[in-house]
């Protein structure tokens, strides 16, 4: 099975560049590796606010995670006779989450509600941002077509049973909601598998971390495919490959679509969500402290936005030298609210608690 589209246009980039021996879509792994945004996503949430535990996942392990799987998923389509490059689908794993806030989707609602009504933060649409505009000092990371679609429309939120790629391309600065399919099969696996990434791994942190218990898993999941992420991520990943392999669409069976349903559900009742509150009562406390934080940071820049210079703060001299870097980029007529979403979405968690630190606790005196 081939895309619907040409190769041309999957490897096309918004400045040429003349391609070296890497190949197309390995030098946009590396240059989305040695990045700034991606080397923050250590220090970035997966589910847990800034885990002290060496072994709970943070964003960096999960987009590892998500490009593996996706790398594995390519490989058994292609033994089956499909042709699908493994290099792209792991590049767009890779990425796909570079434009995540700090405090994972909680730090994303939470901003979300502060730019306000008329303007949306979607981290989806952030990572398509970073990658394009945003990263090298606002000269982007020029990235394939191939690759920036896949990032901007992973949308691993949604649980489609199958998809296949538009037959048009998608034109990348028009995006503004989630509801856009992949023009490329390999971005609807990146899709799938970062459903797959994070469903097991969430279930054996919240383990880990005493949110839930295993008994509490439901019986069929754990009676069809086990409870540990490595036979979840298997089950699933064999089960794709095997129903897509005859077809023109990336599926689960209607079997392993009920079973990740199932997970869905748990862990959006579990971990996720409020219920948690009864296995785990800090979770409101910490989500409204998150919202606390990062809304005064937001207050703060905001209102200090031409008062830098003079500040008395080191992370406001830093906003300050981040607006000059990038004065070439934003000019005088952006709107503030977007100028702010790109800066704290791009703090770590551990930056953010420092900056809610210097803002909220005197200076001592000298």
């Amino acid at each position: 099975m081939k895309n619907p589209l040409t190769l041309d246009i999957y490897t096309k980039r918004t400045k040429a560049y003349e391609e070296d021996v890497r190949g197309s879509f390995f030098r946009d792994q590396t240059a989305i590796i040695h990045s700034t945004a991606f080397r923050r996503m250590k220090h970035k949430t997966q589910v847990f606010y800034a885990p002290k535990n060496d072994h709970i996942c943070t964003r960096i392990e999960h987009v590892m995670h998500v490009a593996t799987i996706a790398k594995s998923i390519c490989k058994g389509l292609n033994y089956n006779g499909w042709n699908l490059d493994v290099e792209m689908s792991f590049a767009i794993g890779l990425g796909h989450d570079l434009g995540h806030a700090p405090f994972g989707h909680d730090g994303e609602s939470i901003l979300n509600k502060l730019v306000g009504d008329d303007f949306s933060f979607i981290h989806e649409i952030q990572s398509y941002r970073v990658v394009e505009y945003l990263a090298n000092n606002g000269n982007g990371l020029n990235l394939t077509y191939g690759v920036k679609d896949g990032i901007i429309t992973h949308n691993g939120e949604k649980f489609e049973q199958k998809l296949k790629p538009q037959s048009i391309p998608n034109e990348l600065d028009k995006i503004v909601n989630r509801r856009v399919i992949p023009s490329s099969y390999e971005g609807c696996i990146v899709r799938f598998s970062d459903k797959i990434a994070y469903l097991g791994r969430d279930i054996e942190d919240a383990i880990m971390a005493k949110v839930i218990k295993e008994s509490q898993i439901p019986d069929d999941v754990k009676n069809k495919i086990g409870t540990t992420n490595s036979k979840i991520i298997d089950a699933f990943v064999n089960d794709i490959i095997n129903t897509s392999k005859n077809t023109d669409f990336i599926s689960f069976s209607d079997e392993k679509y009920d079973l990740i349903l199932q997970i869905r559900d748990f862990n959006y009742k579990y971990i996720y969500l409020n219920d948690k509150e009864k296995i785990f009562p800090n979770a409101q406390k910490m989500l409204s402290q998150i919202f606390i934080f990062l809304g005064e940071i937001y207050e703060k820049f905001k209102n200090d936005f031409e008062k830098y210079s003079n500040s008395n703060l080191s992370i406001i001299r830093h906003f300050g030298s981040y607006l000059e870097s990038m004065y070439h980029f934003y000019g005088d007529n952006t709107d503030t609210r977007l100028i702010l979403a790109d800066y704290i979405s791009g703090m770590t968690d551990y930056y953010a608690i420092k900056a809610i630190k210097q803002i909220t606790i005197p200076k001592s005196i000298i």
